[in-house]
C-alpha cells in the first residue's frame, strides 16, 4: 500500500506541491528518504521515529521508502517532518487517509511527538487553497496560516496526538484566528541617537535587507545603543554583543 500526503516545498515566497508518497514493504528494515532531499530532509528519518515511538506507534520491522515527488524538484527545510510521519500512519491505518487527502501538510516534529513551529505557514495556505486544500500546520503557525482567509479549512494541532484524536472525533480542533506578534513595550528608537548617520543608514540598510551587519566602531555607546534600537531581535543582539561588536 502507498499512503500520499500532500506538502509544499517553497521556492521564495511561492509554495510549490509536492506529493509525499508511503510505502511499507519487504526488504531491508529501516526508513529510506528520496526525491532530492537536503540533510534536513534527510535528518527527519530519526526525528519521525522519535516522534511516532513517543506518540506509542511502533515502526513496522520493515522497509519504508519515503518518495518524495517530484524527485527533481530540491526539498529543503524541516516542514517535510509531519507529512512524512502521517504518510506512515496512513499506512499502518492509525489515521485515516481519505481525510488526510483534504489537507496539505506542513511542521516540523519534535522527538517528543509535539510540533514546533515553521516558516512558510501563509505561502503554504495559499497553495493550499490555491488547489482546494486545508491545511495541517503547527500550532504555533496556526494564526500566520489563518491570514490565508476565512473559508480556508485550517487544523493547527500541538502534537500528533492531538491530530490523531481530532480525526478520531475524540478531540475537535477550533480552527485559529489571525494575529500578529505584538512589539515588545518602550521600544528604543533611532533618533534617540544624535548623529551617527552613516552608521543609522547602515542599521537601516541591514534590517530591510535582513543582511549581517559588521560594526567597526570605538564608541562603545554607538555599538550597543545602535544595535539595541529595535532593528535586532533579542538573540542577534546578544550574540553581536558576545561575538560580533569586540574591539
Amino acid at each position: 500500500m502507498v499512503a500520499r500526503i500532500r506538502t509544499v516545498a517553497f521556492q521564495g515566497i511561492e509554495g510549490i506541491p509536492v506529493d509525499v508518497q508511503v510505502m511499507i514493504g519487504p526488504g531491508k528494515i529501516g526508513m529510506h528518504i528520496v526525491g532530492l532531499p537536503d540533510k534536513a530532509v534527510a535528518e527527519s528519518r530519526e526525528r519521525v521515529q522519535a516522534a511516532l515511538h513517543a506518540s506509542g506507534l511502533a515502526m513496522p520491522p520493515k522497509k519504508v521508502t519515503v518518495n518524495l515527488a517530484p524527485a527533481d524538484l530540491p526539498k529543503e527545510g524541516s516542514h517535510f517532518d509531519l507529512a512524512i510521519a502521517l504518510g506512515l500512519m496512513a499506512a499502518l491505518g492509525a489515521v485515516p487517509s481519505d481525510m488526510l487527502a483534504d489537507y496539505v501538510v506542513i511542521g516540523e516534529l519534535n522527538l517528543d511527538g509535539t510540533l514546533a513551529a515553521v516558516a512558510g505557514a501563509l505561502p503554504a495556505a495559499i497553495s493550499a487553497n490555491a488547489i482546494g486544500k486545508g491545511l495541517i500546520c503547527p500550532a504555533e503557525s496556526g494564526a500566520e496560516a489563518a491570514w490565508a482567509g476565512p473559508g480556508v479549512d485550517i487544523l493547527a494541532p500541538r502534537s500528533l496526538i492531538a491530530l490523531a484524536n481530532h480525526f478520531r472525533g475524540t478531540q475537535v480542533m477550533s480552527r485559529p484566528q489571525p494575529a500578529v506578534r505584538a512589539p515588545p513595550a518602550n521600544l528604543p528608537d533611532l533618533v534617540d541617537i544624535k548623529g551617527q548617520e552613516s552608521a543609522k543608514r547602515a542599521l537601516e540598510v541591514a534590517a530591510a535587507g535582513g543582511h549581517n551587519l559588521l560594526m567597526l566602531c570605538y564608541i562603545n555607546s554607538l555599538r550597543s545603543n545602535g544595535t539595541r534600537r529595535g532593528w535586532l531581535g533579542s538573540r542577534e543582539y546578544a550574540e553581536s554583543q558576545r561575538e560580533g561588536f569586540r574591539k
